[in-house]
């Protein structure tokens, strides 16, 4: 997991995307709720870990992961604890910036975490050895490519696709979008937005969440079994209890 890109919307709204090119056997088919601290939750259930890879919040925050952080490494286990439950976890800070000087990413697989924090996105990689920090413009147009499966020459190259379709356009609605998480690189089943690689590795899914004024709605495309999943949260909700 895979291809990810952040489009800003008018009025300090965005749009996230998500391609997620995993072994098939760990694709959900359904969406799920759930309460951390208070906070409502909604995202797609990894079947291997119990984890994510992306989830929206009502508290106006929303995350997603991408395995590996700058080279492709060496899958060495056993790890601490799975990269899809720590995305959940990244909930039960009050900000993004008590998730990267309070958490423990000792012991965890490289990963890249991309988050949106009230209107603010972030970039951050862990390389096994530091955490690197980015905080990004909100109004700039970004696309991230898993450097597990995609080396640097193969990410520039998807770089350009993104910047090709960027050049004059006016159209960036989520359909727009969506679109070219469908057809990006179309033609290249090795390193396409829509990969298979011999049944291995392949496209299972695209996500899109949609932020806008009053609140965050998340689409599951489901490649494999063509069904589509919609949730969404609202951000004017009083803070839901959670039960003992």
């Amino acid at each position: 997991m895979c291809t990810v890109t952040y489009i800003p919307q008018p009025g300090g709204h965005f749009v996230l995307t998500s391609n997620r090119d995993e072994n098939a056997a760990r694709s959900p088919q359904s969406l799920d709720y759930e309460v951390i601290e208070s906070t409502r939750l909604v995202f797609p259930r990894d079947t291997g870990a119990g984890g994510t890879w992306i989830a929206a919040s009502d508290s106006n925050r929303v995350v997603c992961l991408l395995n590996g952080a700058f080279v492709k490494h060496k899958h060495q286990p056993p790890y601490k604890r799975s990269r899809g439950t720590m995305v959940l976890d990244f909930f039960r800070f009050a900000t993004a910036e008590d998730f990267f000087g309070q958490y423990d990413f000792k012991g965890m697989e490289p990963f890249t975490f991309l988050i949106v924090d009230d209107g603010q996105p972030w970039q951050l990689r862990w390389d096994e050895q530091q955490t690197h920090v980015k905080k990004l413009d909100p109004q700039g147009y970004y696309l991230w490519s898993s450097a597990t499966l995609y080396p640097d020459e193969v990410g520039e190259m998807r770089q350009q696709w993104f910047r090709d379709w960027l050049v004059g356009r006016q159209d960036f609605s989520p359909a727009a979008i969506l679109d070219f998480h469908q057809t990006g690189g179309k033609g290249d089943a090795w390193n396409g937005f829509i990969m298979n690689r011999e049944g291995r590795v392949q496209t299972v899914s695209i996500t899109q969440i949609v932020k806008n004024e009053t609140g965050i709605s998340l689409v599951y495309n489901d490649l494999l079994r063509n069904a589509m999943k919609k949730g969404a949260v609202t951000l004017d909700l009083r803070p839901i209890e959670t039960s003992h």
